[in-house]
C-alpha cells in the first residue's frame, strides 16, 4: 500500500530545514537498500541552499513508512551558528492524505420527480406539475427547482444545481485535507524521538 509522509520541521530554526533535508536523504538511503520505493513528491526549500521546510514522500511500503513516522532527531552541531550549544534538531514525519475524494455525477444516480409549488403565477402554477425535484442517490442532495414555467427547463436547472453543489461538497473536501496537512506542521513535539541520527 502507498503512503505520503510529510517530513516537516515545522516552526523550528533553520537547523530543521537542514536535518529535514538530512533526515529525508537517510530514509531514501534506507529504502533502496531495502528495495522499497520512496519518491519526492513536493518539497519547500528552505533559506540555505539544500535544506528543506518539508518534503512530501510517496512510500511504497506502508510498515516502512511507519518505521519512519513520529518526531525524528537529527544530532549534530549546528552548521549556521558556531558555538551553539543545541545538537539536537527535531522534525515531524506524519502520514497524510493528498488526494480529496471526487463525487461521480450521473443522471442515472439522479431521481427526478415532477412536483407542484404555490406562490405567485396563478392556476398554472398551483395546478400543473411543473416544478422538479431532483435527488441524488449516492450522496443524498436534493434541490427543488421551480423559477420556469417549463418541467424540461426546470429539471436542467435541477441538475446544474446538482452538479454545483456536489463541486462545492468537493472543493470543501479538499480544503479540508489541505488544512490537515497544514496542522502536520505545528504537531511537532520536541523530544521524545521515534529515531535519532547521526551523520
Amino acid at each position: 500500500m502507498t503512503i505520503h509522509l510529510l517530513v516537516s520541521a515545522g516552526r523550528g530554526p533553520e537547523e530543521c530545514s537542514w536535518a529535514v533535508a538530512r533526515l529525508t536523504s537517510r530514509l531514501e538511503e534506507e529504502a533502496r537498500r531495502r528495495k522499497v520505493v520512496a519518491t519526492r513528491v513536493q518539497a519547500v526549500p528552505g533559506d540555505h541552499p539544500g535544506t528543506f521546510r518539508s518534503i512530501l514522500l510517496r512510500i511504497a511500503d506502508d510498515a516502512f513508512a511507519a518505521s519512519w513516522t513520529g518526531t525524528l532527531c537529527w544530532q549534530a552541531p549546528s552548521p549556521y551558528r558556531r558555538g551553539h550549544g543545541r545538537k539536537n534538531w527535531y522534525v515531524i514525519a506524519h502520514p497524510v492524505d493528498v488526494n480529496a475524494p471526487r463525487t461521480p455525477f450521473d443522471e442515472s444516480d439522479v431521481d427526478v420527480v415532477a412536483c407542484r409549488t404555490g406562490g405567485p403565477g396563478g392556476q398554472h402554477r398551483n395546478k400543473a406539475s411543473t416544478a422538479c425535484r431532483a435527488t441524488h442517490r449516492p450522496s443524498g442532495l436534493v434541490v427543488v427547482v421551480d423559477t420556469e414555467r417549463q418541467f424540461t427547463l426546470n429539471r436542467g436547472l435541477a441538475m446544474r444545481q446538482l452538479r454545483a453543489r456536489l463541486a462545492q461538497g468537493d472543493a470543501a473536501a479538499a480544503q479540508a485535507l489541505t488544512t490537515a496537512r497544514w496542522q502536520v506542521h505545528d504537531d511537532l513535539v520536541r523530544g521524545d524521538p521515534v529515531r535519532t541520527e547521526r551523520p
